[in-house]
């Protein structure tokens, strides 16, 4: 079915004038054609650029812009938690700011009628014109699979290019071996295929191992806590893979929603996206797993294509340590290195975690910016890929991630360059300048805590001011990335030159502001103080 699927739509791309090498921009929720949209793509040779379907039309139309696509996928609505999203919408908005589109292929995934334009094509009715055998493209291992937009500490998201052979390969055995997967297994990955998590253990690894996988379009709370184990009894899954922040969010609703279900099917507990901590951990393991299912917490990224850092492949039996990534996988070689460039050779040490030799699902290039991909990943330790993440690794010689170390932060698994949240308040009419913060949060992992000086004479209180930028930023970049903290200031802590002392308002927001460090650059002492009070009064005022 899926091969039939994948065949008539790969004809009906090429009939529609789809080369080899083009882009496809992809904006679909998971569902099955949003699978054989991407399949098709490989299968005749173009470049699928799958946007994940919760970006506002202003986040599409960039990407659009920067793969030079001339051809979108979309629905005409989603369906996620019981509402319906008007995904067709979306795309009409964001085409008209992207001159260079031609045709937009609108798959039904509800029955209702949306308004079509000159060049949207209706995807079904067309797939049913088309040849069910629709003949492989030959490419080279290193032509370009797919690009993958994720969010950078500066400047606009990057088109990560990952490879046709390299990717596939370490998709594929990562796959098999860190969750042990074995043919017949049912393997269950909650993660939407606009992230490199989809793309690498929904799509491209189980399919690849022959494998049955689970696409989940919902929400884990809806329409109750329960969802997720109601899908595993449901399904029979085996390995199920989900992110730490939900795990947290479902903890906090007690585990008779997940005692309702039976899970004796599940062998493999996986955790994806950000560090899981301990608590969060235990419950997994102990409650959703009963105690008889590894849980597997696994480090990668975007760039690195497939799982890096996890407990498994071991030895049967090796301990697992909660909340922690341990082994590297076969031909990942870990590297720490100082701030002065030093390899670290030691254990019971922290360090930035590099990466010393390539491997087969590493990034290639940024499209169409390769000076980017080596200032980013190349040049900060010449010799390593740097991955921009902080580590520690234990005296028993294993790893414990320890958070970015770049102003990056991780909202629910969902990665956010600060520049972008601040290039948006900073368009904002009564913004001077702002400061845009991670700092922690009990369900989401981290928050955005945003610092604001106004114009003079601007007229904005701190509510009217934090609801616009909430409304501004979710229109801009996506829902996820809208603050829960505005704090308007009369100045930001700056050095002698200029330059905005984050560390010191990540250090306020993280109420450590008795841990302040090295101030001898600081030039204005009073805009702590006052940020430090301020501070206080709306976290007062929030009742947190």
């Amino acid at each position: 079915e899926l091969l039939e699927l994948t065949c008539r739509l790969g004809n009906t791309l090429k009939r529609q004038g789809v080369k080899q090498g083009d882009r496809v921009t992809i904006y679909m929720p998971p569902c099955p054609l949003a699978v054989a949209s991407m399949l098709a793509c490989a299968r005749i040779g173009a470049v699928h650029a799958v946007v994940f379907a919760g970006f506002s039309a202003e986040s599409l139309a960039d990407r659009i812009r920067d793969a030079q696509s001339e051809t979108v996928i979309t629905v005409n609505q989603g369906l996620r938690g019981g509402k319906i999203i008007e995904l067709k919408k979306t795309v009409d908005q964001a085409v008209k700011q992207c001159p260079r589109v031609k045709r937009v292929l609108v798959s039904m995934r509800t029955t209702n009628k949306v308004p079509m334009t000159a060049y949207d094509v209706p995807l079904e009715e067309e797939m049913m014109k088309e040849d069910a055998c629709c003949e492989p493209a030959v490419m080279d291992s290193e032509d370009t699979l797919f690009l993958l937009y994720t969010s950078g500490s500066t400047g606009k998201p990057k088109g990560l290019v990952h490879s046709q052979a390299g990717y596939l390969l370490f998709a594929a055995l990562t796959h098999k071996y860190v969750f042990d997967y074995q043919d017949r297994d049912i393997f269950g990955c909650v993660a939407d295929i606009g992230w490199i998590t989809g793309h690498t253990y929904v799509v491209y690894g189980p399919l690849c191992n022959g494998g049955t996988t689970v696409l989940f379009e919902s929400t884990p709370v809806y329409p109750n806590p329960g969802r997720y184990w109601e899908t595993v009894e449901r399904l029979r899954i085996n390995q199920f893979y989900g992110a730490p922040t939900a795990i947290r969010l479902l903890l906090r609703y007690g585990d008779e929603w997940v005692k309702k279900y039976d899970r004796s099917s599940l062998k493999v507990l996986g955790s994806v996206g950000e560090p899981i901590n301990k608590e969060a951990w235990e419950w997994y393991f102990r409650v959703v797993g009963e105690t008889r299912c590894p849980v597997v917490d696994t480090w990668w990224q975007t760039e690195t294509g497939g799982i890096c850092i996890s407990p498994r492949p071991s030895n049967p039996g090796a301990e697992i340590l909660p909340g922690m990534a341990m082994r590297p996988f076969f031909g990942i070689s870990p590297s720490l290195l100082d701030d002065k460039g030093n390899v670290l050779l030691e254990n019971d040490v922290s360090g930035a975690l590099c990466i010393s030799q390539a491997w087969p699902g590493m990034a290639r290039t940024i499209y169409n910016d390769h000076k980017r991909f080596l200032e980013t990943y190349l040049t900060p330790y010449p010799g390593f890929f740097f991955t921009g993440d902080g580590v520690y690794r234990t005296s028993e010689g294993y790893y414990q991630l320890t958070g970015r170390l770049d102003d990056i932060i991780n909202i629910s698994g969902h990665r956010l360059g600060t520049a972008e949240v601040e290039d948006v308040v900073n368009h904002h009419v009564a913004v001077a300048e702002s400061a845009v913060i991670g700092y922690p949060h009990d369900i989401k992992g981290e928050g955005a805590y945003v610092f604001v000086v106004l114009k003079k004479d601007s007229g904005y209180t701190q509510e009217t001011l934090a609801a616009e930028l909430q409304d501004l930023i979710s229109k801009k970049i996506a829902k996820y990335a809208a603050p829960d903290y505005v704090q308007v200031t009369h100045r930001l802590p700056k050095t002698r030159s200029g330059k905005i002392m984050r560390r010191v308002l990540r250090k306020i927001v993280e109420d450590k502001a008795s841990e302040l460090g090295d101030l001898t650059t600081l030039d204005d002492h009073e805009a702590v103080q006052q940020i430090i009070e301020g501070h206080k009064h709306l976290v007062r005022q929030k009742g947190h």
